[in-house]
């Protein structure tokens, strides 16, 4: 009862900050990106926790528990992946977008970026951008039907629904500012957890050394990062890093900060933020392989892991701040990525194909509309208690990696690069997705699809600029946004 009990007042906590979102939500900019007033710690903090969605405390630990040492190359990449990202486009970014008919959503920076008048760029990213967060949005819903199921004794539908009417309920109501103060304490909540779970766990077994003897007595190959794993399965890991160039989610805080100046702070803390929550998730999966090797954790399905570890070893309110930490993770991703969805809806597919002269109230209206919608289709997908976190995350970031990720980067650092270019590559990379990840299995084909994507969005949106011609105000408007970001 005393879990329950925490986790309802942390509930009520995140649809207060929804309420009080909403009535600072006073036009589109506001509800899309914050009206651009996010501070660096809100700013990491909130990209942390919308980027690490609930994989990082079910599908990680989960991996590790399975396979061992050998998934954690997954964090590897993903470490460099989000340090290269705030390096080198945080700051960028930010200024290349208020320069750029202060463009609110990423499908609007390359409408603006490339002058596309046809808007086709709009509608091929806006349709990206629906039909891979659809798929991650999943994910999430499944992520949370499993802890709440897990936790008090709910059928997998029932938690699926309790989990997604929440999340909607705040989305709906508050928008940007809403999501990022969330995933603020979300963040935190989830550091918090992810250091002091582990610590606990391997105190319970009798320390670091006794915990890597008993993994090492059960399963030699739990404790082998690089012995008998492929170069294929390594690359394919590290390669989860590529993916950051090009999640609409992420960028999002990116183009929210108060100013491009706040990108130093902001990085040191993010990045502070994420090593120690992967690698939290590391020891966390391999302190509950030990648990279930001496009889303390019984486990049907190993994303489980750290729910059950949360049960087993704190107590019961300790347990719920845990669990919410949990169910933060999920939330903290799924609040941006029906965010996200219902701009492209409403900024991309409702104004700019539809109702150019729509009105900011209507659009937010139209936004809001979305969230559920979307958030319906997403339930729906994530009915089968089979899914896998894991596997839904994967495919949903490798798809935004590579169809927006080389655009992204050649957009802010390539001025060459055109509009037939971009459409070309954004095409490729995400259709190369698709064929790979559902019809292409074995051998090299085994290479997450992501490589292929990326590489060949990079060879076609370089081969088609090349045979077609910038506008001029596009290099003007380059140089712009470059000096700007130097100063």
């Amino acid at each position: 009862m005393a879990t329950l009990i925490t986790f309802i007042i942390y509930l009520a906590g995140m649809l207060a900050i929804g309420v009080i979102g909403y009535r600072l939500t006073n036009n589109l900019s506001d509800y899309f990106l914050g009206g651009r007033r996010l501070g660096p710690g809100v700013a990491a903090l909130s990209a942390g926790a919308s980027d690490m969605s609930g994989w990082l405390l079910l599908g990680l630990p989960g991996a590790i528990y399975a396979s061992g040492l050998s998934g954690a190359w997954i964090a590897v990449g993903l470490s460099i992946g989000a340090y290269l990202n705030w390096q080198f486009v945080a700051k960028r970014l930010r200024t290349y977008t208020e320069v750029s008919n202060d463009s609110i959503t990423i499908p609007d920076f390359f409408e603006n970026r490339f002058k596309d008048n046809t808007h086709i760029l709009r509608l091929v990213s806006a349709i990206v951008i629906l039909f891979f967060f659809t798929i991650y949005t999943a994910s999430g819903m499944t992520a949370g039907a499993k802890l709440f199921s897990s936790s008090f004794e709910l059928t997998y539908t029932q938690g699926l629904w309790i989990g997604a009417i929440v999340i909607i309920a705040y989305t709906f109501l508050g928008g940007f500012i809403a999501v990022s103060w969330t995933d603020f304490i979300q963040g935190i909540l989830m550091f918090l957890a992810l250091v002091v779970l582990p610590l606990v766990a391997i105190s319970e077994l009798g320390g670091w050394q006794e915990t890597l003897n008993t993994i090492g007595q059960a399963s030699e190959g739990h404790l082998e990062m690089v012995a008998g794993v492929g170069v294929i399965a390594i690359l394919s890991n590290l390669a989860w890093g590529l993916g950051y160039f090009g999640q609409p989610h992420i960028l999002a805080r990116f183009m929210g900060l108060r100013s491009h100046k706040d990108v130093k702070k902001a990085r040191f803390i993010g990045i502070s933020w994420m090593v120690i929550g992967l690698y939290g998730a590391v020891f966390a999966g391999l302190a509950g392989f030990a648990m279930s090797q001496v009889g303390t954790l019984n486990l049907g399905d190993g994303e489980e892991v750290f729910i059950m570890m949360s049960q087993v070893l704190t107590h019961p309110i300790v347990a719920g701040i845990l669990l919410a930490a949990i169910l933060s993770a999920i939330m903290s991703t799924i609040d941006s990525q029906l965010l996200v969805s219902s701009s492209a809806v409403a900024e991309d597919f409702y104004k700019g194909v539809f109702r150019r002269n729509a009105t900011d109230k209507e659009l937010v209206t139209v936004g809001r509309i979305s969230v559920a919608v979307i958030a319906v289709i997403a339930i729906l997908l994530a009915g089968d208690p089979t899914n896998s976190v894991l596997e839904l995350v994967s495919y949903a970031w490798a798809g935004f990696g590579a169809a927006f990720g080389p655009i992204i980067l050649l957009s802010l650092f390539w001025k060459r690069i055109t509009a037939s270019g971009a459409i070309a590559g954004m095409i490729a990379g995400a259709v190369t997705v698709i064929v790979w990840g559902n019809y292409l299995e074995g051998g090299i084909f085994d290479l997450y699809e992501i490589v292929p994507g990326f590489l060949l969005n990079v060879i076609l949106a370089v081969v088609f600029s090349l045979f077609s011609q910038p506008k001029p105000e596009m290099e003007e408007e380059f140089e712009k946004a470059r000096q700007m970001a130097q100063e």
